[in-house]
């Protein structure tokens, strides 16, 4: 009797851990990839800065213009 209990404790301990182990490996990322993401973000954030200020500053030349004639 003890060894039939001894044994199906054994068993599921085991797969307890393998379940663990296969939801850490789902879980890994690539690093690099993560911090190649970021690079990209922020050369997007810059682009549109760079887009913004210089229609906020055409804008601002055309009305100096208008409001000059």
């Amino acid at each position: 009797m003890k060894k039939n209990i001894l044994r199906k404790n054994l068993f599921n301990i085991n797969t307890s851990n393998n379940l663990n182990t296969n939801i850490d490996l789902i879980k890994t990322t690539n690093i690099n990839i993560l911090l190649n993401r970021v690079k990209l973000d922020q050369k997007k954030i810059f682009r549109k800065k760079i887009l913004f200020v210089s229609l906020l500053a055409s804008m601002i030349g055309c009305v100096l213009i208008f409001i000059s004639i």
